[in-house]
């Protein structure tokens, strides 16, 4: 193509890049938070549920024992140390959580409104059932990951359930536990009160705030990056292209304002929105490139880092993430067209997009 204007973009740095990092964590999370309110009104609460355990599952599987090992926990006591993994993983991650031990065998996490994972007035709509496939998926699994077949999970409260928290304890018992041992509920028991003199500290309560942020951007994406395939594994191409394209227009539309903020893109034109593409992408880590060419603006970066190392990447997935920048040029623009031409999930080197139509500025 004949390229007759290139961008030229001006590195972020400081409290810009931090807010990027915001940008980036906001539409990540609202997409996941998005995803599972649509399975459960498009499809049902027992899918539904069935997403979260497998999507908690592929996380621990992937995270829980290296995570460990980064964190300096592999050499303490089960309990203790799974305790103590969800409270400094998830509050680095910008999660309210808190840690209470009673012994070397007993160890509290409380995890404390505002919920993160069911962000806003969206935990209204999510059943009882997803927040016990949360924890089957994982808290239920971390004896088994440590080879400790004594090692469960007692859950004491559930947010969604009208609880002020989602509270409960790991526990070493004296006997090995059956497979449905190692998840219980026992709403009649109450976690002692948090001390933050007891809770866990490591390298980094110290850093700059928009440190911070590249960790909560992280922890966004990383969701992101699982729930997909998980949903392609489970409802098929067809059925994820639906449920992942409807929910990245929707969350699109709903947080442009808020990303295009964080962004500082405050224009309309076809430029401004090539500018905030290229703008999250470098808070992710993405070369994102654009060009005039003609009456068209050409919009191309590689293989995106939230998609990085998934083989095979289901082309679905794409789909629901492409729509999130539909989204988001619905309300940036609504008469500019986005199409994606190029796509790396089809065989092709790069992304590319061809922004074309409306007010596009020349």
């Amino acid at each position: 193509m004949s390229q007759s204007t290139a961008s030229a973009p001006q590195p972020l740095a400081g409290e810009a890049l931090g807010r990027a990092y915001k940008a980036v964590s906001t539409l990540y999370h609202a997409y996941l938070t998005g995803l599972i309110l649509t399975v459960v009104t498009r499809r049902d609460r027992a899918d539904a549920a069935e997403l979260m355990f497998r999507t908690f599952r592929h996380q621990h599987l992937e995270k829980f024992l290296p995570g460990l090992k980064l964190l300096g926990l592999d050499k303490l006591p089960h309990a203790v140390a799974c305790a103590q993994y969800h409270y400094l993983s998830n509050h680095l991650g910008g999660v309210k959580v808190e840690f209470m031990p009673e012994s070397d065998r007993k160890a509290w996490v409380r995890y404390v409104p505002p919920r993160w994972i069911f962000h806003g007035t969206a935990i209204c709509g999510i059943p009882s059932e997803l927040s016990r496939a949360m924890l089957r998926g994982w808290h239920a699994h971390n004896g088994v990951s440590l080879g400790n077949p004594r090692l469960g999970f007692v859950c004491t409260k559930q947010t969604v359930d009208g609880q002020d928290s989602l509270e409960g304890y790991y526990c070493e018992y004296d006997h090995d536990l059956a497979p449905e041992e190692r998840l219980r509920f026992a709403p009649g028991e109450a976690g002692p009160p948090f001390d933050p003199a007891q809770a866990p500290r490591m390298a980094g309560d110290d850093w700059p705030a928009e440190r911070f942020r590249k960790v909560e951007r992280n922890y966004a994406m990383e969701y992101v990056r699982s729930v997909l395939p998980v949903m392609a594994g489970l409802f098929g191409e067809a059925d994820t292209r639906f449920l992942g394209s409807v929910t990245g227009k929707l969350i699109g539309m709903q947080f442009h304002d808020e990303v295009a903020a964080l962004l500082d893109v405050q224009g309309d034109t076809g430029e401004d929105f090539a500018r905030l593409m290229q703008r999250f992408g470098e808070a992710v880590g993405d070369a994102v490139t654009w060009a005039r060419d003609g009456a068209d603006l050409w919009i191309e970066q590689p293989p995106p880092r939230i998609f990085r190392g998934l083989a095979p990447l289901p082309s679905a997935a794409v789909d629901g993430w492409h729509s999130l920048w539909e989204g988001l040029l619905a309300v940036h623009n609504r008469a500019l067209r986005l199409d994606l031409i190029d796509r790396c999930d089809r065989g092709d080197a790069v992304y590319r997009w061809r922004l074309r139509g409306g007010s596009v500025s020349v």
